[in-house]
């Protein structure tokens, strides 16, 4: 070979010893470095050099990433059974300790979250799961939390989906809520007609302590009665109910006097 031969290959090996060396990181990435299998740091995104054949550059994504947990049947402590799913939003915070302390940690934090959904739901009854999700979340989160803490894992939140109930318990507790919303309604029209009462009591007191407010409510009625009907109205002097009131007030007392 002419020396201008060697001197390709040459170049040529430089080449590709300097392009197996390049990694690059980006920006959402930690780049953890094992040399023999050691490791030797970590590394922020940008351009890296690593020795071909010698050091190893795993890449660890570092961004929030969403698990969804498949639904699982779960007997609460009132012994219902309930259909569950749940979402866990998790980010690797230590890339060293996501790749050195565990085989895969996606699937061991998937693998934690049921555990603990079907735990925690199993200690809790239904009404708490329904009424106070927010608190079952919170102690989700925790849980979970601390058992990924080692892996370099940090759980940002846990949110369950959907519960889903068995048919009979779904009558049960509509059947129970519209119960409820008759209970109320039966209590409003109570009330009203209650007030409603009142309103007539006052306004019976007023009439009687004013005759001529009786006679104005007397030819009101008559201008309504006249205008929703076609029939002949005779209006009667107002008088007479007073002297008819009087006569059953008398004949009531003579009555009263022969007994």
């Amino acid at each position: 070979m002419t020396q201008n031969a060697y001197l390709i290959v040459g170049l040529l090996v430089v080449v590709v010893a300097v392009w197996l060396s390049i990694r690059i990181v980006k920006q959402w990435e930690r780049g953890v470095l094992l040399r023999f299998g050691r490791y030797q740091g970590t590394r922020t995104p940008g351009l890296n050099f690593i020795i071909p054949l010698v050091d190893r550059l795993l890449k660890v994504d570092t961004r929030v990433e969403t698990m969804i947990v498949e639904p699982q049947e779960v007997i609460t402590n009132d012994n219902v059974t309930v259909s569950v799913d749940a979402v866990v939003y998790f980010q690797v915070i230590n890339a060293e300790a996501a790749i050195t302390h565990v085989v895969n940690y996606k699937q061991a934090t998937t693998q934690i979250a049921l555990t603990t959904l079907r735990s925690v739901l199993g200690q809790s009854e239904l009404d708490e799961l329904l009424a106070h999700r927010d608190r079952i979340n919170d102690l989700l989160r925790e849980i979970i939390d601390q058992h990924t803490e080692p892996w370099g894992i940090r759980v940002a939140a846990v949110e369950v989906k959907d519960v889903l109930l068995p048919e009979n318990l779904q009558r049960a507790m509509a059947r129970q809520a519209e119960a409820e919303r008759e209970r109320r309604a039966k209590i409003v029209h109570a009330l009203g007609e209650h007030q409603a009462a009142e309103e007539l009591a006052k306004a019976a007191h007023i009439i009687a302590g004013e005759p001529i407010s009786l006679q104005l409510r007397y030819l009101q009625t008559l201008v309504e009665m006249a205008g929703e009907r076609t029939s002949t109205i005779i209006p009667l002097p107002i008088e007479i109910f007073g002297v008819v009131q009087n006569l059953v007030a008398a004949q009531n007392g003579n009555q009263g006097e022969k007994s």
